[in-house]
């Protein structure tokens, strides 16, 4: 059933004014994405008729833009995606972890998104799979769900990572995990875990556990 109010009418009635006001501050990538949901399953992009042969009813269906942006062509995917997410889980208890970019590194990635999320990916994988192969703490291989999130609560730039954990209360020092920011990861890890920062940092350059 269609939404009484979708992004692609609020683009249609506002976003010729918004692209006005900030020309020059949209990439071109970001003008694409707009007319692709602006024009998406109007007669701007073409369209093909249904017809019953029986009874003779005829509807006009216009084509979809199918741009990964677009919340009306990309519903039936995510649905799928979160249905095969929720067969992956077990019957454990899992936790929910952020990993945040602090508003320096997040200016920077505005502008090299790929090197700098790849590096956050990274950067909070190894984190978590450091402190949990340690037996002092864990002792295990972790299974790891990480999410990519460039936006808030308040729609502004605010690229974080949500991850899940996947390990039982009993397995884990204290029964939680919190969150940590990016650049300081490795001392989020010593105040939660008591882990000596100097001899994390070396484990961490070599990949192996702290000892």
């Amino acid at each position: 059933m269609r939404a009484s109010l979708e992004v692609a009418d609020i683009f249609r009635a506002e976003g010729a004014g918004y692209r006005a006001v900030q020309a020059g501050h949209l990439s071109l990538a970001h003008l694409k994405v707009m007319s692709a949901i602006e024009n998406c399953r109007t007669a701007a992009l073409g369209g093909h008729i249904d017809g019953c042969d029986d009874c003779g009813y005829v509807r006009v269906a216009y084509n979809s833009c199918r741009n990964r942006h677009c919340p009306r062509c990309q519903g039936a995917a995510a649905r799928a995606w979160l249905a095969e997410r929720e067969a992956d889980l077990l019957p454990v208890g899992y936790f929910h972890v952020v990993f945040t970019l602090p508003a320096e590194v997040a200016d920077i990635a505005w502008q090299n998104k790929a090197v700098v999320y790849d590096l956050l990916f990274r950067a909070a994988s190894e984190t978590m799979m450091t402190i949990a192969a340690d037996p002092k703490h864990l002792g295990a291989r972790i299974g790891i769900t990480a999410v990519l999130h460039t936006w808030g609560s308040a729609m502004t730039h605010h690229p974080h990572i949500r991850k899940r954990e996947r390990m039982t209360a009993e397995q884990v020092c204290c029964g939680e995990l919190g969150s940590a920011t990016f650049p300081s990861a490795m001392e989020a890890g010593r105040r939660s875990y008591g882990l000596d920062g100097r001899r994390y940092g070396r484990a961490r350059r070599r990949g192996k556990p702290a000892d």
